[in-house]
Parts: C-alpha cells; structure tokens; sequence
C-alpha cells in the first residue's frame, strides 16, 4: 500500500514510526497509508526552512515572483491530476475539485504582484534634510495547518504570500487526504523554488504541538474547527508567535419575501448541498421572513432537491460525493436525528441514501429540515454536512437579531429585490463576509477571508492585502546626513518640524 511521505528540503521522506490509513470516502476502503511525523520529523522541516531562510530573504522580490509566476503554470498543466487526487481521498466530484483549484491559483496570481505589494513607503524630507521610508521584512519561518476539506485550495491561501514575502514555510497538511497537498509542493519545487523554502510534514497533535512550541517559527496560520482554533491561537500566542486562527461557522441566507424565489432555491441547493456541505461557507441556514416565503421556499426546495445527484467523483456528472469519514458521516446523521427528535420536521431524509456500488461509502443526501428553532443541538451547532435547516420568523429585524445572537459570524447572504434592506443589512450584521444575492461571498484574492466573533481568533484575515502584513514585519527607517558645514547643539525636547 502507498506510503505518503514529508517533503523536507526538497525531498520526500518518512520516518517510519507512525502510520495512519487514507480512506477513498465513496468506497469506504483504505487506498493509501500517511507517514505521521513525528516531533523529530517536525524539528528537522523547521530546521531545513531555518537554514534556507537567510538565502530566500535576501532573494529580489521579482525573483520570488518568478517563481510563483512559473508555479502557477504548473498548477494549470496538472489540473486533472490535482482533482484526481482530490477526489479520491476527499470524495469530490470534479468540477468542485477543479473550482476549489481555481480559487487556489487566483492566490498565486496575487503572490505573483509581489514586487508592488511589498515596495513600502517613501517621505522625502519629512524633516530639513531628513528622509523617511518602511519596508516591509519576512518573519522567519512561519507555519500553516490546514483542514482536509480544502487540501488545495487553503494551503494556497498560506503559504504563496508567505514564501513570495521571503519567509520560509512549514506546512502541516490535514492527514485525512495529504496526496493532493504534498504533489502541489512538490509542483513548487518543481517551479524553482530551493530546497528547504516549502516544507510539507503530514502529522497529527504531536506535528501540530512541535509547530506551536518551537521558538524558531514566528507565526502559525490555522484554519479549521472553533475548539482546535482556540487551542491553536491560545498556545501559539503563549509561545510568543503571531497567530491567525479561522474556525466554525454557521451560515445564514435570510429569504425576503419580495425574493426571486426561483433564485434563492438555484443558489441554496448548490450553497447548502455543494461539496456535501464540508465548506465553513456552506448556508446551512435558512430564515425565512413570513410563512408565506417560508411554505414557497420549503415547496420549492424539496422538488428542486428530487434532481440532485449524489455518488462517487467517478462520475463527474454528480452534484456532490460522501463525507470525509464514517465517524463524520456518524455526527452529521445525529445531527439530523436530533433535530427531529427535538421537534423539527424532516422534510427531505438523506440519511440513507442508495449510492448503487458504493453501499460502503459515507453518503449522506440532501436533507432539508424544517420548523427548526434556535433552542435545537442542529441549530446551535455547526454540522458541516449537506444539511439545510429552515427557521421561520415575522420581520427581517427578528432574523438578523437571530444571526447576531449566534455565537459564529464567518457568512451571511440576504436574498431581496429591495436595495434599501440590502444596504441596511450589509451595513448592520454582525457577520464578517455578507453577501447581496450572492449565496457564498468568498472574498476574491486580492481581498481578504475571515469571519467575525468565534470564526475568528487574531487581528488580520487569511490572503489578500491581510497576508501581506500578517507574513511581514513593518520596519520604518528616518535617516539623516547631516552637512559637514552646520553642526547642532544637543536638543532635550521631542524633535518637532521647525
């Protein structure tokens, strides 16, 4: 059975003291083993990217660029192969594959401005004869760990801006589905990258604690679960590393009652049901304004959710492939379980769904469930799986009260035809990405990603102009030559402009 290895200064190895089994999530089979790292493994990555890091610092931007410029290309050439692995040890179709891809290289596409992004600032006699200017320096060696939802497109939100700003990379990939991430870094040397910049070590806690208690890397990005992320930024910023530290969500699209109705059920089939639901962007919640939006919506869903193709990613015609584990599959099925016996109503049932020739895998289908409260487990709780929960309320006021008192504030989207509810929504909810009509407002590149309240856990969000600052370091420089014909005297007050 293949072994996944680490890539650690330009090589793939493993160190052969702990395994784990990658499953094919539509068959249920163990296809692969991943080496887990041990804290040895872990120190010798972060030891190859200490000694690259003097060399990449001083490399010219425009050289990092070039790198990236020639990463991108490889990332395009070998599509198909990225999906594919994708698909096997994630379970997703290929179009999803391939769209997450895409959202990944637009992140290269930004790295690749390198050369304007990190130029700073210049102020010519900011004082008589008194120049001032910052730049913008690299940490170190930083660190990302990312969760096994995105295996390609997440690690491209870390680690292209943090090697383009002339930091060196440690990466700790999620160990469910690592093939995908490591062939990616392997494309990066590939594209000319020297060894020891990128680093790929495939673990689990004791990757993770080695990452978060080395002195020697200065700052760690995380994306995944609100408690892991709490674990990681706590423990991170106790070791004295910067931190950013994306967690949950619990999505909300309120539904007006003047909305296009036709559109709102186009976009929360494919925003609820979509990569079966394992996106921290998924709408997992309606709110329905008024019972009469509500019963249309509910009708309109439940016969739009008859055409909904569930099964294997070796039929690229599907809309959505299984869970990630049996033991996920097992949470989501009680999620849904509880959500009935707490006294909502089921309205469409995938709990059982009949995937011919993948009996084995962890399918669950589209399931709608109505007359849900905010008292309910399934409300309350992010279930990360292709579920969509419907709560009906009398005002838009009661729905976004309802979103503001949630606990997570990653997404929201409202659907209207009225631009005066639009505005006040966007201008007051208390939700760090809103969309207008738009089911999954996912900032393009050269904005940045991040929610608010417990979505979130430190000062910057992830890629875009965000990344810049978390992956450098401000330094401002005021210099002086003073002329060899005036001499000053000493001065005791704060320097002011005279």
């Amino acid at each position: 059975m293949t072994l996944v290895g680490h890539l650690i200064n330009g090589r793939v190895v493993t160190d052969g003291t702990r395994s784990q089994a990658v499953f094919n999530p539509a068959t249920g089979e163990a296809a692969k083993q991943v080496d887990l790292a041990s804290q040895a493994t872990v120190e010798q990555a972060i030891s190859a990217a200490q000694a690259a890091f003097p060399g990449w610092r001083n490399t010219p931007p425009l050289k990092r660029a070039r790198v990236m410029f020639r990463f991108k290309e490889l990332l395009e050439k070998h599509a198909d192969d990225i999906c594919a692995l994708i698909g096997e040890e994630h379970g997703k179709i290929a179009h999803d594959a391939l769209g997450e891809l895409q959202r990944g290289i637009e992140n290269v596409e930004y790295a690749c401005g390198a050369p304007e992004l990190l130029k700073g600032e210049h102020s010519k006699n900011v004082g008589p004869g008194i120049d001032s200017w910052s730049e913008f320096q690299p940490l170190g060696v930083v660190a990302g760990i990312t969760p096994f939802n995105f295996p390609a497109m997440v690690p491209l939100w870390m680690f292209p801006m943090a090697i383009v700003c002339g930091n060196c990379f440690v990466l700790k990939p999620s160990e469910r589905d690592p093939s995908a991430t490591l062939y990616i870094a392997q494309l990066l040397q590939e594209a000319g990258l020297p060894d020891g910049v990128m680093n790929v070590v495939n673990g689990d806690k004791e990757a993770v604690d080695t990452l978060l208690h080395d002195a020697r890397v200065e700052a760690v990005s995380f994306v995944g679960s609100t408690p892991i992320a709490e674990y990681i930024y706590a423990t991170a910023t106790a070791n004295g590393k910067r931190c950013q530290a994306l967690g949950g969500a619990k999505n909300h699209a309120i539904v007006m009652p003047d909305a296009d109705m036709d559109n709102a059920v186009n976009q929360l089939v494919g925003a609820a049901f979509g990569s079966s639901g394992e996106r921290c962007m998924a709408l997992s919640v309606a709110v329905a304004v008024g019972d009469a939006a509500a019963d249309a919506l509910v009708s309109r869903m439940q016969e739009a959710m008859t055409r909904l193709k569930v099964g294997s990613c070796a039929d690229s015609g599907n809309d959505f492939g299984p869970l990630i584990t049996q033991a996920h599959r097992e949470k989501v099925v009680g999620y849904i379980d509880s959500a009935e016996a707490q006294g909502a109503t089921i309205v469409v049932d995938g709990r059982k769904p009949q995937v011919a020739g993948y009996e084995e895998g962890f399918f669950v289908g589209g399931t709608l469930i109505d007359h849900v409260t905010p008292e309910m487990t399934s409300y309350r709780e992010e279930i990360f799986g292709p579920v969509l929960q419907v709560i009906r309320v009398d005002s838009m006021q009661e729905a976004m009260a309802l979103i503001d008192a949630h606990e997570y504030g990653n997404g929201t989207c409202i659907f209207t035809r009225d631009g005066e509810a639009a505005r006040y929504f966007s201008d007051n909810i208390k939700v760090g990405m809103v969309g207008i009509n738009v089911p999954l407002p996912v900032p393009v590149a050269y904005h940045s990603f991040g929610g608010w309240k417990r979505s979130l856990f430190g000062d910057l969000h992830a890629y875009g102009p965000d990344a810049v600052r978390f992956y450098t370091r401000r330094k401002t420089i005021t210099q002086r030559w003073p002329s060899a014909s005036v001499r000053e005297g000493a001065e005791f007050s704060m320097p002011t402009m005279k």
